[in-house]
């Protein structure tokens, strides 16, 4: 019997993570912004950062736009369900690449 635990390996060496940030912001009547960042002890599998995040914008109700970095897949943002690689500098610009997205999205 083969048991895989790599799923384990990311949950126990991750349990130490710092909550940078937790925001969420009405935009609009219809769209909300949810942000997430901590940061790790160690970089997460697929990242050559310690940081651990999820950027979204919501319009009524459906993901729009998303910035993560899955476990495995590296830093990468969903933009009109299309994937597309992004390369993390820091957290501000992370943020400031995620806002200006944001602010030029035709709602």
């Amino acid at each position: 019997m083969i048991i895989d635990n790599r799923a384990n390996v990311g949950m126990f060496s991750n349990m130490n993570a710092e909550l940078m940030l937790n925001e969420r912001h009405i935009i609009s009547e219809n769209a909300f912004v949810e942000a997430v960042v901590w940061r790790l002890p160690v970089p997460s599998m697929g990242s050559g950062h310690v940081f651990k995040y999820r950027l979204a914008l919501a319009v009524d109700g459906h993901c729009v736009l998303r910035y993560d970095n899955e476990q495995g897949k590296g830093d990468h943002r969903h933009v009109h369900g299309e994937e597309h690689p992004y390369i993390f500098t820091n957290p501000r610009a992370l943020l400031d690449d995620f806002w200006n997205d944001v602010d030029n999205w035709r709602f």
